[in-house]
């Protein structure tokens, strides 16, 4: 299922960075609401970007770079990140 799942991220993420240029609409002069077609195309799929990457931000995020792990492995703690360290830098 994850591996599906990444082939299926993968080819989300082809198609939205290969739609990201309006190639279809190259030389053409169409003007809406006092803009270029293809200025708007770049808002509307800027529009979905942002709403396509919140959805893999919450369902996929780590897939592909997180491993499951075996049931018998214990899994690393993961940082809180309401806690603050001094480590490293000046101190605030």
């Amino acid at each position: 299922m994850r591996r599906t799942e990444l082939g299926l991220w993968i080819a989300v993420a082809v198609v939205l960075a290969g739609l990201a240029v309006p190639w279809f609409l190259w030389g053409s002069a169409t003007v809406v609401a006092g803009l270029p077609v293809w200025l708007w195309w770049h808002v509307g799929w800027m529009g979905l970007a942002s709403v396509v990457f919140w959805v893999f931000t919450q369902r996929a995020w780590g897939i592909g770079i997180e491993t499951a792990g075996d049931p018998g492995e214990s899994q690393p703690e993961r940082a809180d990140p309401g806690r603050r360290t001094n480590a490293g830098g000046d101190p605030p």
